[in-house]
């Protein structure tokens, strides 16, 4: 029974972190999670969203012109995501790995 409890409390703890953190994302504290991928990954769900219900309710009518043209926009926007994704990345890591050069001794 105690063992229930625990991973009660342990779930409530894990829970109110991640809404302490999400609040944190829109004050001036810090967070762990970055603004720009949450919003970014919440544009690009509400993207799918639209395009998934825009297929489902045009399915009987579409033409193989307009399911290519649908099947390109899905993979240009995951495309973008992904590379906006990456391109953080390696701007982060290049910030975090920068060694200020010595100073040159003059003789």
């Amino acid at each position: 029974m105690s063992e229930k409890k625990s991973k009660w409390k342990s779930f409530i703890a894990d829970v109110s972190w991640f809404i302490k953190e999400i609040f944190k994302i829109y004050s001036s504290q810090s967070s762990y999670f970055s603004k720009k991928r949450i919003e970014s990954g919440i544009a690009f769900v509400i993207a799918e969203w639209g395009m998934i219900y825009y297929m489902i309710s045009k399915i009987d009518t579409l033409s193989s012109v307009e399911l290519f043209t649908w099947a390109s926009i899905q993979f240009c926007a995951a495309g973008y995501i992904i590379s906006q994704i990456q391109k953080e990345k390696r701007v982060a890591s290049y910030d975090t790995t920068t060694v200020e050069p010595e100073p040159v001794k003059e003789e």
